[in-house]
């Protein structure tokens, strides 16, 4: 399931690709064998007294994680600063959710192309390619901004190049890790990527956009955000090229198609009923939850505070930060012996705070309420990671993990479209009252479909000793 935040550049950077897609990477790399740091000279992990800072001796790691970071905190501005350069321009709901839907619409059209890229060509390529189409359409929308010429379609286009460049990003930096660093170091880098989303992208990103915003003008946090693209650009830049890989057809077998590989991820799915109804819950519960908060909720922050801008962007980073909570929380413990139905069930009821955040006036009523689904939201995506790893065969993880990112967000870009026009004919409290209540039936129905209860017996991970 997709890392389904409160804006949609953090969903796939949340998620589906930076958990499952970065564990299809550590099954690759521990059934082949191979060490590829030892081949770039890096040293062995246990040589670390801090486990989890041991990929940090790695050169090019360092210099990934760095750009990774500062085109997350980047991204978590780029959630501010398009909803009030948006407003700016067109103060209705229905342009946002126009604008909105671009950016979702343009990762969901190339999720699945991407992944089939980062398996042909250099990920390198990949991942510097999307890091200057990045930087370019954020300080397209900056100069424009600043000279009084943006107008709404500009936006459009600058979101769409966004949601199709992190439809490519997460595949290749899922794939790139294994080329340079030891199997045994995947996980530590893959936990620190994980931390750092939420804390970057999910809490200070969007903290320091709106206080920009609030401060100055949406052009000046474009600026501010272009800023950031173009240091990590810089850093990647210094990246060396991957050790060549050798494809199926020089082992002595002809590769496949893309689309054949494609179809058996899809038939593993539809024959597997857990992924299956996971996978269909999440999709639904996005089709309810996305619009309200990605739409509305600027709206409300606006009506029901004098410094909506800034209390917008504090609401998001109490999202963040519950996600980062919850993260550790649950990777702190045991796998629940009940973990399919603790994660989707949680999944589910984490939603109906939404119901309360409808209706109050107090913005820490409302920021507790944000925190809490972002802790359930970050729990569920450390089970979700494991179960993906632990119980999907290494050869299908990649084409699940791709498949579990698109089905994830199939009707994000349907939810943000609708919300705006929905708004005028419904009112606000009524919708995030549906949104709250909807997704734990769905969660309950998914368990029941699924049958979880009997399959997580069948299958325990983590069984406490004897």
């Amino acid at each position: 399931m997709s890392d389904a935040g409160p804006l949609p550049e953090a969903v796939p950077a949340a998620g589906s690709a930076a958990g499952s897609g970065a564990g299809s990477a550590a099954g690759s790399a521990a059934g082949s064998g191979a060490a590829p740091g030892d081949a770039l000279g890096t040293a062995p992990a246990r040589a670390v007294r801090w486990r989890a800072l041991a990929p940090l001796r790695n050169r090019d790691y360092r210099l990934l994680i760095g750009a990774t970071g500062l085109s997350m905190f980047g991204n978590g501005m780029w959630a501010v600063v398009m909803v009030f350069q948006v407003m700016a321009i067109d103060d209705r709901p229905t342009a946002l959710s126009a604008v909105a839907a671009c950016l979702s619409g343009g990762l969901l059209a190339f999720v699945l192309v991407g992944g089939v890229v980062a398996d042909r060509v250099p990920k390198r390529s990949v991942i510097i390619t999307v890091q200057a189409v990045n930087l370019l359409a954020v300080a397209a929308v900056s100069a424009l901004a600043f000279a009084d010429a943006i107008r709404l379609w500009h936006m459009a286009v600058a979101a769409a190049l966004l949601g199709a460049g992190s439809a490519f990003f997460f595949p290749a930096y899922s794939a790139y890790l294994p080329a340079i660093l030891r199997p045994d170091e995947l996980l530590a880098a893959n936990g620190l990527e994980g931390a750092l989303r939420p804390t970057l992208q999910q809490a200070l990103g969007p903290a320091l956009g709106g206080m920009v915003v609030g401060a100055l003008v949406p052009a000046a946090g474009a600026a501010a955000t272009a800023a950031l693209h173009a240091g990590a650009l810089a850093l990647l830049l210094f990246l060396r090229p991957e050790p060549r890989a050798e494809h199926a057809g020089e082992a002595g077998g002809e590769r496949p198609g893309a689309l054949a590989d494609m179809r058996e991820g899809f038939v593993f799915t539809l024959r597997t009923p857990w992924l299956l109804w996971t996978l269909l819950f999440a999709c639904l519960m996005l089709l309810v939850v996305m619009g309200p908060i990605e739409v509305l909720l600027p709206f409300i922050a606006r009506e029901r505070f004098a410094d909506g801008e800034r209390m917008f962007g504090l609401l998001l980073t109490a999202f963040g930060a519950g996600g980062a909570v919850g993260s550790l929380v649950v990777s702190s413990w045991r796998l629940p012996r009940r973990y399919l139905t603790v994660m989707v069930i949680g999944w589910g009821a984490g939603n109906l705070p939404l119901v309360v955040i409808g209706h109050v006036t107090s913005f820490w009523v409302m920021a507790a309420g944000m925190f809490l689904i972002g802790f359930s939201n970050g729990a569920g995506m450390v089970i979700w990671g494991t179960l993906l790893q632990r119980r999907v065969p290494p050869a299908m993880l990649g084409r699940v993990s791709s498949l579990d990112f698109f089905v994830s967000i199939a009707l994000m870009p349907l939810s943000i479209a609708v919300a705006g026009p929905l708004s005028t004919v419904v009112p606000t409290p009524v919708i995030f009252t549906a949104a709250g209540v909807v997704p734990p039936v769905l969660a309950v129905a998914a368990v029941l479909a699924g049958r979880m209860a009997a399959d997580e017996i069948a299958h325990p991970l983590d069984p406490p000793a004897a």
